[in-house]
């Protein structure tokens, strides 16, 4: 375990922030969520296409996905690894996070999930999207769960386990592949 000063400032800091948004989220959740219309000048003469528009992309189930992925941050790494109580590797933590979160039932490696999943853009990634990296030199031999803010939890490896890192990091920036989905 690392005991690095400023690594346990900074966790310290992103679970405080995590909760404050997990209150603001729940106090947010006792009321539907806020819709608009088009305005009159540009409703179009279908009626079917001026529902209500949802105000922004809240969605219950990705934000459970990244809420469970939140929740295993510091769990152990173990090669083949498919639950908390014996580890992860990343595969297994995206697949335990998309059942447990997502009520998906998916298995397989790094390469199979990118094989299962629908290419999407990087601009459009949403909480609960999986990000897929080459880090020994084949496709998608590495998958992490996106849970916004240009961030995304993965276990990593033996030494760090499941831990959140940046889209933006140098190192995964580099070796970034693409962004996938299984949700809607």
């Amino acid at each position: 375990m690392n005991t690095s000063p400023c690594l346990g400032a900074r966790r310290r800091w992103f679970l405080s922030s995590l909760g404050l948004s997990t209150a603001a989220l729940l106090a947010s959740c006792s009321s539907p969520p806020a819709r608009r219309t088009a305005p009159a000048s540009s409703v179009p003469a279908n009626p079917a296409a001026s529902r209500p528009i949802p105000a922004g992309p809240y969605n219950n189930v990705r934000n459970d996905v990244a809420m469970v992925a939140l929740s295993l941050l510091d769990t152990p790494y173990a090669w083949g690894g498919r639950g908390p109580a014996t580890g992860f590797d990343c595969s297994g933590l995206v697949t335990h996070v998309l059942r447990e979160g997502g009520g998906l039932r998916v298995r397989g490696s790094a390469a199979d999930l990118g094989r299962l999943s629908r290419p999407i853009d990087r601009a459009d990634l949403l909480p609960g999207d999986l990000v897929f990296f080459n880090t020994l030199g084949t496709r998608h031999s590495h998958v992490g769960v996106y849970v916004g803010d240009g961030r995304f939890v993965h276990a990593s490896n033996p030494r760090t386990g499941v831990r959140i890192d940046a889209l933006s990091s140098t190192y995964y920036a580099q070796r970034f592949e693409g962004a996938h989905s299984l949700l809607d």
